[in-house]
């Protein structure tokens, strides 16, 4: 019985963990509402064809639903990166009496140790705003998460860290 429930708690660890986190910061001097055009100076690289699209067309149309529109001659200019790092998480669990693990050892006081390692990766995604007329960035969003192995809830998690992410873009004043 405890196996299936060390299995649920941690299934429901790695599902809180694949949320992405997001962080925004932004230049208080930045003149958000002077900003309504916006041009891409560099996509993210280092990804799939098909993960750089998705990124572009979720921040394009984040920014088109606060009424920005894509220009040439731009007031914002848009720079994205996405990195990954490998991790570990190493899980040791006891199985025996309670009192066996308190160093406190008897002939009947038998159990097992069992360790596990879980290799998963952590993608970020950093979308910065510059303004193309003083060239000074002006905000940035960063969103952060466990690479899922399936392409679906990866795409999910990219599409919900941008919208996040964009919920926290300094309106116009």
């Amino acid at each position: 019985m405890k196996k299936p429930a060390l299995f649920l708690l941690a299934s429901l660890v790695a599902a809180c963990a694949s949320t992405p986190t997001v962080s925004t910061d932004a230049d208080p001097q930045g003149e958000f509402a002077r900003y309504r055009t916006f041009r891409w100076i560099q996509p993210p690289q280092d990804v799939s064809p098909l993960l750089r699209q998705r990124i572009v067309e979720g921040v394009n149309s984040q920014l088109v639903a606060r009424g920005w529109s894509e220009s040439a001659d731009a007031d914002v200019a848009i720079a994205a990166h996405v990195a990954t790092q490998q991790r570990q998480d190493v899980d040791t669990f006891y199985n025996g009496p309670a009192y066996a693990g308190w160093g406190w050892r008897g002939p009947w006081a038998v159990g097992t140790v069992g360790t596990s390692v879980r290799t998963y990766e952590v993608g970020t995604l950093v979308v910065d705003l510059f303004d193309t007329r003083t060239r000074q960035a002006v905000w940035r969003g960063t969103a952060k998460g466990t690479i899922p192995s399936s392409q679906e809830r990866l795409n999910e998690g990219v599409h919900a860290g941008i919208v996040e992410m964009f919920k926290q873009l300094p309106a116009g004043r």
